[in-house]
């Protein structure tokens, strides 16, 4: 469910206070646990070090990601793979045969 349009969008403060002292262009990443900030127009050009709740992913904020979550660019699960015979003849480069 969407925010109200009278309440504005959620920005962290201790956030926006961050990115006012950091310089634009900055490289060093600001660290940050507020996954549910919006990401607005004065954070364009940042380096953001976003938790995903067991370690820090570094996000470059461009222009097209305004309106957004920060969450949003920060995955919390790792998918590594489905398994099976098909996926491993898929991967070797031979012709994947179904099982009958």
């Amino acid at each position: 469910m969407s925010r109200s349009l009278k309440k504005g969008p959620y920005v962290d403060e201790k956030l926006l206070k961050k990115v006012g002292k950091k310089l634009i262009g900055d490289k060093d990443p600001i660290k940050t646990w507020a996954r549910s900030s919006m990401i607005t127009p004065e954070m364009i050009g940042f380096v953001f070090a976003v938790h995903n709740g067991k370690n820090f992913i570094n996000v470059n904020i461009v222009e097209e990601m305004v309106g957004h979550r920060l969450g949003e660019f920060s995955p919390t699960r790792k998918f590594i793979k489905h398994g099976g015979k098909l996926q491993k003849a898929v991967e070797k480069g031979k012709p994947a045969t179904p099982a009958k």
